[in-house]
């Protein structure tokens, strides 16, 4: 199940970026939330387990500086993202050995939004010219993020 409706898709990257997706880039665009995700997942369940806790806190997922940043601007936004569909997709990850607290639970959104929103402005910075976002595009974009989550 999609993060984002397909409207609500287009309007956020228009609005974040400039950028001028279109609904076949939503499948790719959950691709990438549903990898980034579960990669913050694994990290926090690993801060978890090395604190000896079965439960993962907000505070063991690994956020960067800039990623919080894109956490804010992602609220000031005020773009919403849904939970049930998050939680649905977790759902559907590999089990993790420590279960995200409620608190976890209610940051996600705010997590998959500053992702987006990262992921929007990523595509601006490396092809600064370009509204609508290619194949070629999405796989740097997915191989800077690999490289840094």
């Amino acid at each position: 199940m999609p993060v984002m409706d397909v409207s609500r898709f287009l309007r956020f990257f228009r609005v974040a970026a400039e950028l001028d997706v279109d609904k076949n880039d939503l499948k790719r665009y959950n691709d990438f939330i549903d990898d980034k995700l579960y990669d913050l997942l694994l990290r926090g369940q690993a801060n978890a387990k090395a604190n000896d806790r079965d439960i993962m806190e907000p505070f063991d997922l690994p956020i960067t500086k800039g990623l919080q940043e894109s956490i804010h601007q992602f609220r000031v936004l005020d773009e919403e993202v849904e939970l049930i569909p998050i939680l649905r997709q977790i759902a559907t990850y590999p089990p993790l050995d420590a279960t995200p607290s409620e608190e976890t639970e209610g940051r996600l959104p705010e997590i998959v939004g500053g992702l987006s929103l990262a992921l929007a402005r990523t595509f601006r910075i490396i092809e600064p010219d370009r509204k609508n976002p290619q194949t070629e595009q999405w796989t740097r974009v997915q191989q800077i993020f690999d490289l840094l989550l």
